[in-house]
């Protein structure tokens, strides 16, 4: 098979397309013949040795990615002789692989492909998706909340739009320049600002008929803060990433607790342990990746994907680093 390799950490330009071996599916697993896999902001840290949520590879070369989609075209002993043939997607968990034509992955993580859902978009909804799904879990949104959804072009800012807006909330997404505050707009959302404006809050405050109720924040600098600072007695700011302050070696908008009393407002981060005790069954991961496929399923929530050979994946993370993608950013074999 073909598959993306790294052999030494550092720039974008280290991730090369190789053949290399299949891999071949252990007891209780499969082989996806891949469709499309999911390249995650992380994945650039991850490819200069940097450790965040999943630790940086133990050892080289290595291959990146932990979402995939395809077809399993093999099992190990004991797997259920029904997956065979079965379009899946799945993440892949701890173990990477995914930036490849064959990945090999535990059935006990495989999900069904909706008939309405190419890979990608189901690439999109496992990863993208699943988060989104527990980021809303702490929104309570309805007719009178008024959000605003910081890098409302990408992978979850999309998703948040379209949630925000099916629950009947006033939704604010802001992007950087004109062609991704387009797409925000198209999107749906009620108002699409360039936040590279400077008076982008001005324009917020003209539009919505009260303050804000809820920030949905990926990006964390002074962006955030000046979204914050818009909202109302009550109002909630949901951290979910720091992408301005780098994942590198940033990290979340914080504040002082005389500010948020002074304000009567909260500020969360809503990843990790706190997400997933929300979600709740026996695998609160598996019950949002379920969530966020069914919304797709039923046609309420519509992923945005910007899709890449697969031999081209360093110029995905270059475009990744660069805030140069809109959508869920995916790799074609």
């Amino acid at each position: 098979m073909h598959a993306i390799r790294l052999h030494a950490f550092g720039p974008a330009s280290n991730l090369t397309y190789e053949k290399t071996e299949d891999p071949v599916p252990g007891p209780g697993e499969v082989r996806i013949a891949v469709a499309a896999a999911g390249v995650h902001l992380l994945d650039t840290a991850l490819r200069e040795g940097l450790t965040g949520p999943y630790p940086a590879p133990a050892t080289l070369p290595t291959v990146p990615g932990r979402e995939v989609a395809g077809t399993v075209d093999a099992l190990g002993e004991g797997t259920d002789p029904a997956w065979l043939g079965k379009q899946v997607v799945a993440h892949l968990g701890m173990a990477p692989g995914g930036y490849a034509e064959l990945a090999v992955v535990d059935a006990a993580r495989l999900h069904e492909i909706p008939p309405n859902l190419d890979p990608a978009e189901a690439v999109a909804m496992i990863g993208t998706g699943r988060t989104t799904m527990g980021i809303v879990q702490f929104a309570d949104l309805g007719p009178d909340s008024v959000a605003i959804v910081l890098a409302a072009a990408g992978g979850i800012g999309t998703l948040l739009v379209q949630y925000a807006k099916n629950a009947g909330a006033t939704v604010v997404g802001l992007a950087g320049g004109p062609a991704k505050t387009a797409r925000v707009r198209e999107n749906g959302a009620d108002l699409a600002i360039d936040y590279l404006l400077p008076n982008w809050p001005d324009l917020i405050r003209e539009f919505v008929p009260s303050n804000p109720t809820v920030v949905f924040d990926s990006v964390g600098g002074p962006t955030a803060r000046a979204a914050v600072d818009l909202l109302g007695p009550g109002g909630r700011h949901l951290i979910y990433g720091w992408s301005s302050e780098g994942i590198r070696d940033g990290g979340p908008l914080t504040f002082t607790e005389e500010y948020l009393t002074e304000r009567a407002i909260t500020s969360e981060s809503v990843l990790g342990p706190t997400m997933l005790s929300r979600a709740g069954g026996p695998d609160p991961i598996r019950t949002l990746e379920t969530r966020a496929l069914t919304e797709a399923a039923a046609g309420r929530l519509r992923p945005a994907v910007q899709r890449y050979p697969l031999a081209d994946a360093a110029e995905a993370h270059r475009a990744l680093e660069t805030r140069g993608t809109t959508g869920k950013v995916v790799l074609i074999p």
